[in-house]
């Protein structure tokens, strides 16, 4: 009897793991295809939308939250949450310009800028899985702490004249062609592929990697399946969560230190919301709230309908506003989509 039942549990598990997967891939279908109507639509409405410029464009403002999204996303497979990558964005960027302004070389003050964000990460899973608190209370206080921090550090000022050097890798582009005319002026021929968005495809695939081929990525899906089974399994449920939270710092210390790049500027201010805009990324991408669903390639298909979203409607003169109501509005979509899913 026992021989049948554990026989029996496992056709189940085979069977719901099935209907799992076929849920995510077409809700990342669905997700996929939103995206393509997003493109058509605002191709219809202005002409420009599709210059080579503009695609450009859209691929580096959505590096940024493409970098928060994976870090969240696997915060979010393990059943957790991270409310504080925006304000470890602007700790981590700020740092990297405070030790840059204060003569350390790029690499070094930007190496710094990521333990800084990393570390913020390992205080979060330290509270979360030593001190029991809650990953929304627990990652809620870093947001707040980091942010003060920031500001504090920087007396709530830029910290500027941080050189051509500090800008290279936020503005700099792959086969990037530039001509000199004859009035000795320089045009822009070809602008590039930006490094930020290499840097995202990068970090992808490695994440991708690392969730669907190693160990590690199947310790997340279990703990977010079911974290009491993942324990009787011998998952070592606290490392992992630990593991996830670090990860989702480095990211967003990554994030911040392109976003500072970008700019050649080192803003406190900066980050605010971006937390939002990463969770709706992963969850629109697929990624349920529950734990164990989700995947880095819906984020980024998430990603970029958040970038693109955003760019449409500002190339339509659609006012901030207005954008974040709609933006609001497709992140409860989504999350009603997520729940209909779990019922089922």
């Amino acid at each position: 009897m026992r021989v049948f039942g554990s026989s029996a549990a496992r056709a189940a598990l085979v069977g719901n793991n099935g209907l799992s997967i076929r849920a995510d891939m077409l809700h990342r279908i669905s997700a996929l295809v939103t995206l393509l109507g997003l493109i058509i639509a605002f191709a219809f409405l202005n002409s420009a939308f599709l210059s080579l410029n503009n695609a450009m464009t859209i691929l580096l403002q959505t590096a940024v939250i493409g970098l928060l999204g994976i870090g969240l996303t696997i915060v979010i497979l393990t059943g957790g949450i991270d409310l504080s990558v925006g304000s470890v964005l602007a700790l981590s960027g700020t740092a990297a310009g405070l030790l840059v302004k204060a003569g350390l070389p790029v690499p070094v003050g930007m190496g710094g800028g990521l333990v800084v964000g990393t570390l913020c990460g390992m205080v979060n899973g330290f509270v979360i899985t030593r001190l029991r608190i809650a990953p929304f209370i627990a990652t809620l206080g870093m947001m707040m702490m980091a942010r003060g921090l920031a500001l504090q550090l920087t007396g709530a000022s830029p910290v500027s004249q941080l050189g051509a050097a500090f800008g290279w890798l936020g503005n700099g582009a792959l086969f990037r062609i530039v001509e000199t005319q004859s009035n000795g002026l320089p045009r822009m021929v070809f602008p590039g592929i930006p490094y930020p968005a290499i840097l995202l495809l990068i970090v992808a695939l490695a994440a991708t990697y690392m969730l669907k081929r190693r160990q590690f990525g199947r310790h997340v899906y279990a703990v977010g399946s079911n974290e009491e089974a993942a324990h009787l399994s011998g998952v070592n449920v606290n490392h992992t969560k630990f593991a996830a939270y670090a990860l989702s710092g480095f990211l967003a210390g990554l994030a911040g230190i392109v976003l500072m790049s970008r700019l050649v500027t080192a803003q406190p201010n900066e980050g605010v919301m971006y937390e939002l805009d990463a969770i709706a990324a992963a969850v629109i991408g697929g990624a349920s709230l529950m734990g164990g669903v989700g995947s880095i390639s819906g984020t980024m298909i998430g990603a970029f309908i958040i970038g693109i979203l955003r760019n449409g409607l500002n190339m339509a003169g659609v006012s901030a506003f207005i954008q974040q109501i709609v933006i609001g509005g497709v992140v409860i979509g989504a999350v009603y989509v997520d729940q209909l899913r779990n019922r089922r």
